[in-house]
């Protein structure tokens, strides 16, 4: 339900603020309106929104180091918003950890319906619905790697690794498809779903964020097509092996 979503808009621009709210409870969403990245911060220390909107230019602490700091914390939905539409903006956005970029002036529709699509996605991978809507192995081999998908934790060469939900899905599907070249088309789609609206540049951005937190991660890239996980001692799970 709509209404159960808390969605604060960060902007320094109060015509903005309004407006996007007044979209979005036009559409039965709760919205919180703040001018600076300082407010926001305290926000999320003391009532964390279920969603941000995130301009990038701001008085103080601009976007881009807000975003850093929510995504070091946790993994929540964050579209930025910005009049800058360089190529290298958005990549950094992205890199960041952004879900999302969109640039000003934009249409409120657009928006909100980029919003219903991020809420959508991230609730359902991560919401208490997504416990029991397929079975999944108990546990994943794949080399040095094993995930306990149930419990959403991997180890690599036998240490915990603290990974997001989408850094968890990628890796995920490298493991249970061992040695498979995936394309980046193919991998937005398992992980950020078939209505994905940004740059498939944001697989790199995964993949490079997942190399800095597990050393030697066998995920190589396949020129001209995408990635692929190596894993010369083939996968293996429990229910492969329950059919040995």
């Amino acid at each position: 339900m709509n209404q159960n979503y808390v969605i604060a808009i960060v902007d320094d621009d109060l015509n903005i603020r309004h407006l996007v709210e007044a979209f979005l409870q036009k559409e039965q969403y709760r919205t919180i309106g703040l001018g600076s990245a300082e407010e926001a911060w305290e926000l999320w220390k003391t009532s964390p929104p279920d969603m941000w909107v995130l301009d990038i230019m701001l008085p103080g602490m601009d976007g881009y180091e807000f975003c850093r700091r929510i995504r070091s914390e946790a993994e929540v939905p964050i579209i930025m918003i910005s009049a800058r539409d360089n190529e290298v903006d958005k990549i950094l956005g992205l890199e960041l950890g952004s879900d999302d970029y969109l640039v000003k002036p934009f249409s409120p529709r657009e928006l909100v319906a980029r919003i219903k699509r991020q809420l959508q996605r991230w609730y359902k991978l991560n919401g208490p619905e997504s416990q029991g809507s397929s079975p999944a192995p108990v546990r994943i081999e794949a080399g040095g790697l094993v995930l306990m998908p149930e419990e959403r934790r991997v180890y690599w060469q036998g240490e915990e690794v603290d990974l997001t939900s989408k850094e968890f899905a990628m890796l995920q599907v490298f493991a249970e498809h061992p040695n498979r070249a995936f394309t980046r088309d193919e991998l937005l789609t398992f992980v950020w779903g078939d209505d994905y609206f940004g740059s498939d540049r944001a697989v790199d951005h995964l993949i490079k964020r997942m190399r800095k937190k597990i050393d030697r991660l066998p995920v190589e890239a396949v020129w001209g097509h995408g990635y692929r996980l190596r894993n010369d001692g083939g996968d293996r799970s429990d229910e492969a092996r329950s059919s040995d």
